[in-house]
């Protein structure tokens, strides 16, 4: 029996099918690489070139954040719903982080599954 994290398709996935799938699959980040301690900042998640059709697109967007120092990890921030056609295929989210750690994008493709990214996040 496999492990969820093993199900996970990453950026340095090595699946031959998945590979030819990664630049259309993999949700981006953008996120400042630095940031205030306590102080609000927007990250925004999203697919390129990507189809938005009932038969296949991406549903949902989730974002975790692993905290340096913290015991039990990762904290799920927020998760938004995608609907075919109507959304497009990206979320804005705004948040605070008191320590430094890595950001987790998940995004589910009705057709190939859970993708996963990151990005580390120092705070200052």
């Amino acid at each position: 029996m496999k492990k969820f994290s093993e199900l996970l398709y990453s950026p340095e996935v090595e699946d031959k099918l998945a590979i030819s799938k990664r630049e259309s699959h993999t949700p981006r980040i953008e996120a400042p690489k630095e940031v205030k301690a306590g102080e609000p900042f927007t990250v925004r998640v999203y697919v390129q070139g990507h189809p938005n059709t009932v038969q296949h697109s991406f549903r949902w967007f989730e974002l975790y954040f692993y905290e340096e120092g913290r015991e039990f990890n990762p904290i799920f921030i927020a998760r938004a719903g995608l609907t075919p056609e109507i959304s497009e295929q990206e979320a804005s989210f705004k948040i605070k982080l008191n320590k430094s750690g890595i950001l987790y994008a998940l995004a589910y493709c009705n057709l190939h599954g859970v993708w996963e990214n990151r990005v580390e996040i120092k705070v200052v």
